[in-house]
């Protein structure tokens, strides 16, 4: 898989802060002939009710993991990417943590793919003083800051400010939310509670739902009663494709708005002729061949949609992406440093500014571990099955 002009450039721009700007980059490198390879842990949800966000997790790090290889490797050693599968269970991703810091020999972790497990596991790589790179959304992952821990997907508080944003801009006033009692949808209630009256918008209703239910009718129904203006939907799939089922079945035309959440083609597949005009924020992955020829993301987008293509033959989905991020952000902490060693990592992984991955363009800081802005997303609208960028 070729990395994509931006993803080299992004290495080679953070290497020149430090003295081994100079060093030969791993993939001109030989790895030696007997010499351990650099392992990275990874724990996916890759089967379970999150499956739709960590098998592509899991293909995307295995087929990187391929790629570095044949191109040398990385500080003249080959990598190995342990994964395990949490099978959406916190309780197996506690575990599959214990096994990859206490035996695996891991310098860093990338995943959980769902917030839940992310929070349940995370403050355990202060103690072990390694570095995880997380592939879910919320934003209590990264606020506040905990030394060792970052994240990948587009933060909650800026996928919430463009929804609102493109909500004023239809002159609406009231808004309805219904969120999953996950912890992605608990995080990102939080933030629809705070920002809604901030940018002086009303919210009239306030519905929740479980992360197993699979008829929303009762809380439409509540939220229709309080005649809002726009709908905003928080929650990862099965969840979000049958509110808009229900929304149809029980004839509500109140404009629908999903959270990033469901940016993939899964969602359109459930929800069907449901998913007709719904609206959404996301990440330039589904939409690489809509965005402009000088978007220094899109050639990087095009090649990662090529590759997994003829790897897997599926399409690729926003979530793939977020694991492609991660474990890229790994190795470009490592190539800065000339280390493997877990504390340059996390020290190096500060340090890169300008990094072009699939969810935007990253900038970390010792104040900022997700390291994307609100202009990571485009405002998408869902025509004929198809992703649209949004007037």
């Amino acid at each position: 898989m070729a990395f994509g002009c931006g993803d080299e450039e992004a290495v080679e721009e953070a290497a020149e802060q430090t003295p081994a700007a100079e060093a030969e980059h791993a993939e001109e490198a030989v790895p030696a002939a007997g010499e351990e390879p650099i392992r990275i842990g990874a724990v996916f949800s890759a089967t379970g009710p999150a499956s739709f966000l960590g098998e592509p997790e899991k293909n995307t790090v295995l087929m990187l993991e391929e790629t570095i290889n044949s191109r040398g490797g990385l500080l003249g050693r080959d990598i190995e990417i342990i994964v395990y599968d949490d099978e959406t269970d916190v309780d197996k991703c506690v575990l599959s943590t214990d096994k990859l810091l206490e035996n695996d020999g891991v310098v860093a972790v990338v995943g959980p793919s769902t917030s839940g497990n992310t929070l349940a596991i995370m403050d355990k790589f202060a103690t072990a003083e390694i570095p995880l790179v997380s592939c879910a959304a919320a934003e209590r992952i990264v606020q506040p800051v905990s030394p060792w821990v970052f994240k990948t997907p587009q933060s909650d508080r800026h996928a919430v400010t463009r929804i609102l944003n493109h909500v004023i801009a239809q002159w609406y006033t009231k808004v309805a939310i219904i969120t999953v009692s996950d912890g992605f949808g608990q995080a990102g209630r939080a933030v629809l509670q705070e920002l809604i009256p901030a940018m002086g918008l009303e919210l009239v209703a306030d519905e929740v739902y479980g992360p197993e239910d699979t008829i929303m009718t009762a809380q439409l129904t509540s939220i229709n009663d309080q005649n809002p203006d726009a709908i905003i939907c928080w929650g990862t799939n099965p969840g979000p494709a049958a509110i808009a089922k229900n929304r149809v079945e029980l004839g509500i035309e109140t404009p629908l708005y999903m959270s990033h959440g469901v940016a993939s083609k899964k969602f359109i597949e459930l929800a069907g002729e449901a998913s007709e005009g719904i609206m959404l924020p996301a990440g330039r992955l589904i939409l690489a061949e809509q965005i402009a020829d000088e978007n220094p993301q899109k050639q990087l987008l095009l090649d990662y949609i090529a590759e997994y293509k003829a790897t897997y033959d599926a399409q690729v989905s926003s979530f793939g992406g977020y694991a492609w991020d991660a474990v890229m952000l790994v190795v470009t902490a490592i190539e800065m440093g000339q280390s493997a060693d877990p504390t340059d990592i996390r020290d190096n992984l500060e340090k890169i500014l300008g990094f072009v991955g699939t969810g935007g363009i990253f900038n970390f800081s010792a104040e900022d571990h997700n390291g994307l802005t609100e202009d990571a997303f485009e405002m998408v609208i869902i025509e004929n099955g198809e992703w649209v960028i949004a007037e």
